[in-house]
């Protein structure tokens, strides 16, 4: 499959006789927390290859109970390696890939939110309210859970807890300070509304691994394939690594 991927991709960055897929349009289903880095490329691959990229961003959860229904996307980008390979375990997709390797962080749009040392104290220190994706669909909220766990703080924030539906959402409770602060992906803290904040690292949240697959009932395999390939290009990594991803 790579080789022909190989191909392709050179088929539409390198050939003299024009962009061999123009015209093409993809549906491709992305997981929240890609939102940014995702614009960026869809936008250099379409001016260079011709091909149009239509964008749907959710959880990761919402997305696959999508496609195992029937959804008709190409290509999807989830925020975990388990569904892109239950969908190739049950006949539905192509073997998945890595794409990106994401990471938590608790964002506030409060400075003073961030004075104590770390996450854990600035949790303690607050009395408001803290958003989180809804951990049974949103691979960076189950991740965010599992760090409060470990941290043993759920029991502290659980009556303070406000539920997401997925990490985009957090992020935008944070921003607009309906809550103090939120979970979010790393890539929201680097963007220009996440700089305007502060945020803390998580170090007791594992990286969060992001596979893709393109999708067994494609109408537009060739592009799907091409795009795929332009995920994990150089240039495509330059971008992702701009936003915190691996």
């Amino acid at each position: 499959m790579f080789l022909r991927l190989f191909v392709v991709l050179l088929a539409i960055f390198l050939a003299d006789s024009g962009n061999l897929l123009a015209g093409d349009k993809i549906h491709v289903a992305v997981a929240a927390n890609f939102i940014q880095p995702f614009k960026e490329m869809a936008a250099i691959f379409e001016a260079r290859s011709g091909v149009q990229v239509d964008a749907t961003f959710a959880s990761s959860g919402n997305i696959f109970n999508q496609i195992a229904n029937g959804a008709p996307y190409d290509l999807f980008l989830s925020a975990d390696e388990q569904r892109p390979q239950l969908l190739e375990n049950n006949g539905l997709a192509e073997k998945p890939f890595t794409y990106a390797k994401g990471e938590v962080v608790l964002w506030s749009a409060h400075e003073t939110f961030c004075e104590p040392a770390d996450w854990q104290q600035a949790l303690k220190k607050s009395g408001g309210r803290i958003a989180v994706a809804n951990p049974r669909t949103a691979p960076y909220g189950q991740t965010a859970m599992a760090a409060l766990e470990g941290a043993g703080l759920k029991p502290l924030l659980e009556s303070r807890l406000v539920q997401a539906q997925d990490i985009a959402q957090t992020f935008h409770y944070a921003t607009t300070q309906a809550v103090d602060a939120a979970f979010c992906a790393l890539s929201a803290a680097l963007s220009e509304e996440g700089k305007k904040g502060c945020f803390y690292r998580v170090p007791e949240a594992p990286p969060v691994v992001q596979a893709a697959c393109v999708l067994k009932n494609t109408g537009q395999r060739q592009a799907a394939e091409a795009f795929a390939v332009f995920l994990v290009s150089a240039e495509a990594k330059t971008i992702k690594k701009r936003f915190g991803y691996r």
